[in-house]
């Protein structure tokens, strides 16, 4: 086999090496957003529901000491009480299921920063939209959120009304993830 078609071969091989690698990681994650929104909202509807913080403190910790025991330290306290966040300010299973398909749970730890409903779904959206990565994220979060001197030309205000992005938008989340 002359060099040249040696080396396009071997570079055609790891294409689809890596192409796997990518498709294969973004199922776990996508598996896993959906875990962990699943897991947010089972405790919140079932303990956290009777509204007695000392009982659901505890089962809390009794449910973390027995996840972590049995699947590891993915399932301790302090990474449960954001996949309760996660499902009480994301209560649209639809909307998770359009958006985890390209957010990773850190886009959505970075998203549930704020209470502001309006400013996280016009993030959420924006990084669909671009497919911004995390760290692009967690860069523009702050001085946006924060300033309006440093704010992008796309803002919350100006895509969204009524504390909703707008019905357009929503409806794209669907058609785009085959919703």
């Amino acid at each position: 086999m002359p060099a040249i078609a040696a080396d396009r071969l071997l570079g055609d091989v790891r294409s689809l090496i890596q192409a796997a690698r990518e498709q294969a990681a973004c199922a776990v994650n996508s598996a896993l957003v959906g875990l962990y929104w699943h897991i947010g909202k089972r405790v919140r509807e079932d303990v956290l529901e009777e509204k007695r913080a000392a009982y659901g403190e505890a089962i809390i910790a009794t449910l973390s000491r027995q996840l972590t025991a049995e699947y590891g330290r993915g399932f301790d306290r302090r990474n449960l009480f954001p996949m309760i966040r996660f499902a009480d300010l994301f209560p649209d299973e639809a909307i998770v299921n359009a958006l985890r398909t390209q957010l990773s749970w850190t886009h959505f730890r970075e998203l549930l920063a704020t209470d502001d409903p309006l400013k996280r779904d016009f993030y959420a959206e924006l990084c669909r939209a671009e497919r911004q990565s995390t760290r692009t994220l967690r860069h523009s979060l702050p001085a946006s959120w924060n300033s309006t001197a440093s704010a992008p030309s796309k803002t919350p205000e100006r895509c969204c009304r009524r504390g909703k992005v707008e019905e357009t938008e929503r409806a794209s989340w669907g058609e785009d993830h085959g919703g």
